[in-house]
């Protein structure tokens, strides 16, 4: 049997494996006793970090009767789902700008977790709006047809072309679905002539997906231009990461829940606690315990100890097998395995609350707009790598206000501008920054936090500058601060071929009783790829469990 055969079956077995809120079966699973905890030490699964993908697996395990504790280093859970407060009536959202939502009986909700009913999602009033040298594009909401309408007519030489890639995405999502019907039952033999458009995309990037069908650079970028929700540009990126949320979010839409992204993290520890479980906040696990190789509990930074017939860690896998765990528990190939994987890039953000509604002065309706100064993504791409922001940087802005009414304090506005870029421009500050020495470092992120104001201003608000109130700056060493995660990734590792289904790691590990939810898990980074990720580790459990 070939190595591509064997290969593709894991490949078909990772996919089924890793989608599965598109068809969560509660009642396949077991289900607790709702029993009380022998000791207040002892549970069934504890948790390390309370980001979306330990929430979501705790939920799971609640949901089904067992007894979740969830461990969390901040004073807040939620990780990247979360918001913080300033002075003015603002309140910024920590990472979420846009995120897709299944629906049942006419309302939305988070995937896997239609019981949960006290979170709104709201949509957005367009798909995104892409403003490039030459074009100035808004995708309508939900009306994918009036996108492909606005391509062809604006490069009307790659009708074919732009026909073409649209089959392909909506293709790999009709294959997906063939494949979740099979249930396994799979001639592999005949796999491309079955599922040709899964075939076609396991084994490239996106950009060579792209470039199959358009020759135009200018359609290509424009086509891409959301290539910074998953970290990298398409030459690198596994073609399945851009497909399939892009033609899902140009069909169904993005949406937002009113009340920031902490209202979902809020909603999952209510969901906790209300059926047994708990949430401890600023509680940091300081290791792993193993016993013959096998985890059985945590001990954390104040000496406590926590017992479980599982160990879930939603904290980076980098640090879980290099920091956490005492060293000979994980194997030596394993290990290797990880330092290999390239580690995603982190975030520059600037969070602005504005003393005037200066989006409503200037008409603007949109909520999520990127600014690209050129047509390739690449030269973007290695200059965020590098920390590089020159006099004409491209950037992502959210105006949270064209969202739903009341988002900011009356006649204000909640303004979120980032840009990707690499850790290593910044570990030059990380010795003095995490002693309280941030002299240099705060003088060089208040430059470029100027060259991107400058940038928002001339190009979309004029009048920004005049109009803040409120000005916060995030930087990769803020990400590692208030997440831990490793160099302050925000998809965990690279989403490439070489770290894709199904390549990437999954949910169960080498060590006994210790298993991983989180973006640097299959299927990978975003909002709706780590909830999938704790519901994917769950159903592994219970799969172990019976």
């Amino acid at each position: 049997m070939s190595a591509t055969l064997i290969d593709r079956r894991d490949f078909v077995k990772t996919i089924l494996m890793t989608v599965p809120a598109l068809t969560f079966d509660w009642s396949a699973f077991p289900v607790g006793a709702n029993a009380q905890n022998e000791t207040p030490n002892q549970w069934d699964a504890v948790i390390i970090g309370s980001g979306l993908g330990g929430l979501t697996v705790a939920a799971a395990f609640a949901r089904q009767g067992f007894k979740p504790l969830v461990l969390e280093q901040h004073t807040r859970a939620g990780g990247y789902a979360t918001s913080f407060k300033r002075p003015g009536g603002f309140e910024f959202d920590v990472s979420l700008h846009s995120t897709s939502v299944p629906e049942q009986d006419g309302r939305r909700h988070i995937p896997g977790f239609p019981e949960i009913t006290d979170v709104e999602f709201v949509p957005h009033p367009s798909t995104f709006r892409g403003i490039f040298p030459d074009y100035d594009i808004t995708v309508p909401h939900c009306d994918p047809a009036a996108f492909i309408a606005q391509l062809k007519q604006l490069f009307p030489g790659e009708t074919a072309g732009i026909d073409g890639i649209f089959a392909d995405m909506r293709g790999i999502v009709a294959d997906l679905g063939k494949m979740q019907e099979a249930r396994g039952n799979i001639d592999y033999s005949k796999f491309p002539i079955h599922f040709p458009f899964m075939f076609k995309a396991y084994s490239r990037t996106w950009g060579q997906i792209v470039d199959g069908h358009i020759t135009d650079p200018k359609l290509k970028a424009i086509i891409n231009s959301q290539w910074g929700y998953y970290g990298l540009p398409p030459s690198r990126l596994a073609s399945i990461y851009y497909a399939m949320p892009f033609i899902g979010y140009l069909e169904n839409g993005g949406y937002y829940p009113k009340g920031r992204s902490q209202t979902i993290s809020d909603a999952f520890v209510r969901f906790i606690e209300q059926r047994g479980g708990k949430v401890l906040l600023k509680t940091k696990v300081d290791a792993i315990l193993t016993r013959e190789h096998a985890a059985y509990g945590v001990k954390t930074a104040d000496g406590q100890e926590y017992t479980g017939k599982v160990i879930i860690c939603n904290a980076n896998a980098y640090d879980t097998f290099h920091k956490l765990l005492p060293p000979g528990d994980c194997p030596d190939e394993y290990l290797a395995k990880l330092d290999k994987y390239a580690v995603s890039l982190s975030s520059f953000q600037i969070w602005l609350g504005l003393k005037s509604d200066l989006v409503g002065k200037l008409g603007l309706k949109d909520a999520e707009i990127f600014y690209e100064p050129s047509y390739d993504p690449g030269a973007s791409f290695q200059a965020a790598v590098e920390g590089r922001i020159g006099e004409t940087p491209g950037y992502g802005l959210t105006l949270y206000d064209n969202l739903y009414p009341g988002y900011s304090p009356a006649g204000k506005n909640t303004v979120n501008i980032i840009t990707l870029m690499g850790y290593d421009y910044w570990k030059k500050y990380e010795a003095d920054y995490f002693q309280g020495k941030k002299d240099a470092y705060n003088a060089d992120k208040e430059r470029i936090a100027e060259l991107l104001i400058n940038q928002v201003e001339k190009t979309l608000l004029p009048g920004l500058r005049e109009a803040i109130e409120v000005r916060e700056i995030g930087t990769p060493l803020t990400n590692v601060r208030y997440t831990g995660n490793y160099r302050g990734a925000i998809y965990g590792w690279d989403q490439t071929l070489d770290n894709a289904m199904p390549n990437r790691l999954p949910q169960e590990t080498p060590v006994r009783n210790l298993y991983l939810s989180s973006a640097w898990t299959q299927p990978g980074g975003g909002y709706g790829g780590v909830i999938h990720s704790g519901l994917s580790c769950f159903g592994a459990i219970m799969q172990k469990w019976g």
